[in-house]
């Protein structure tokens, strides 16, 4: 790990504190094994993917709050059949008291399966607000996104916070990950220039295999030119070899500027899995302390 600055290392375990995380709903046992290893009240996302069900996706989220954690449950808008699809979920989530914090997504299908085209529809059908939920996630694309023009994810985040705010909820972004800070900063200053003050978590890859990265970089769209490989620190020329985020945060924590950023957190995208990136964080932490 490269040596930091005081100014530097402070900022990178201050821009640490009350990271999240994220799991699916079938990495329970993982996240069992990974527990002792995260602080209580993290907040652990649980993806809403096409190859898991109902059943899944709530025991997921029971699993998050027994262990001591934060579940925020996804909501994929283009995969809910129905609305009672929609209320079966948010009834679970409610009896268990898992619902209060949730993430909304538009989701991979290209055509609704049922009566949501985007996540916009899901925080305008009152619905959320009606079961107890009292925070709503929404992405943010710092990179853009491979099937959607620049100005339409503009316009819908814009949409997004003004509809969390109608419906008095609390709101957050998490970002997309990318391998370069330059873009995403930038994207940040946008958000602030465009009157959106909701608190963003920047999704940041926790350490993975660099060809597993380079395939999830390419399935959404995230540059991953020779000098953002560099710069990041992925070895183009040895695929089989790992990488975690130390330069990225490095020159996040170099970057940041609070009067101009605003709150920013962390998410981890658990590629490499739960426990491998809830020990990064730990040993990341220690030695920007040290």
């Amino acid at each position: 790990m490269n040596p930091l600055s005081t100014a530097s290392a402070a900022v990178s375990t201050s821009l640490l504190e009350d990271f999240s995380l994220e799991m699916t709903g079938k990495d329970v046992a993982k996240l069992e094994e990974a527990s002792r290893l995260i602080p209580l009240g993290t907040r652990i996302n649980v993806t809403f993917l096409g190859n898991e069900n109902l059943r899944m996706r709530l025991d997921a989220a029971r699993a998050v709050k027994r262990l001591g954690f934060v579940p925020v449950p996804h909501f994929s808008a283009r995969r809910l059949g129905s609305r009672a699809d929609f209320e079966q979920f948010l009834g679970g989530l409610r009896a268990d008291g898992t619902g209060t914090d949730v993430f909304t997504v538009g989701g991979d299908p290209a055509r609704p399966e049922g009566p949501y085209e985007d996540s916009l529809a899901l925080i305008e059908s009152g619905l959320f607000q009606e079961y107890g939920v009292r925070h709503v996630g929404i992405g943010g694309y710092p990179e853009g996104h491979p099937a959607i023009s620049g100005e339409t994810l503009w316009s819908a985040l814009r949409d997004k916070s003004a509809a969390i705010a109608a419906q008095g909820l609390d709101g957050s972004v998490i970002t997309q990950f990318g391998f370069d800070v330059d873009p995403v900063l930038a994207w940040i200053e946008r958000v602030r220039d465009e009157g959106i003050g909701l608190p963003v978590r920047i999704g940041v890859p926790g350490p993975a295999g660099v060809r597993r990265l380079l395939g999830y970089a390419a399935r959404f769209g995230v540059g991953t030119s020779a000098s953002i490989a560099k710069k990041y620190g992925l070895s183009l020329s040895n695929l089989m070899g790992t990488a975690g985020p130390d330069r990225f945060l490095h020159a996040l924590a170099e970057g940041y500027d609070p009067a101009r950023h605003g709150t920013v957190k962390i998410h981890f995208y658990t590629f490499g899995g739960l426990k491998a990136t809830s020990e990064w964080i730990v040993q990341f932490t220690k030695e920007a302390r040290a």
